[in-house]
């Protein structure tokens, strides 16, 4: 019994050290990930990475559009022709924050 309430205790004691160690490192991680989140540089590469990205999904709604011709239902190209039609200043990707 002396053995088991020894063995609890220490458990106890070891996740309770644990816990409190474990939350200041994520702190600590949270913010690190904070800092390199608003490093310009970091910041100017996301926002190219998400022009690219658009440019080339608007490359990509012409070629499948080109493609794909009358083969798909008439509401679906519809659409599609909506979207191929957007104006080069579309939102895609960006948030509406």
């Amino acid at each position: 019994m002396r053995y088991r309430l020894t063995f609890i205790a220490g458990l106890a004691l070891g996740y309770v050290l644990g816990t409190r160690a474990g939350r200041e490192r994520y702190e600590q991680l949270k913010k690190s990930a904070r800092q390199f989140a608003q490093n310009p540089a970091v910041r100017n590469t996301a926002e190219s990475a998400a022009q690219q990205g658009r440019t080339y999904a608007g490359k990509a709604i012409h070629s499948v559009t080109d493609k794909v011709g009358d083969h798909v239902p008439s509401s679906v190209a519809q659409r599609v022709r909506s979207l191929r039609d957007r104006s080069s200043g579309d939102d895609w990707g960006t948030s509406n924050t």
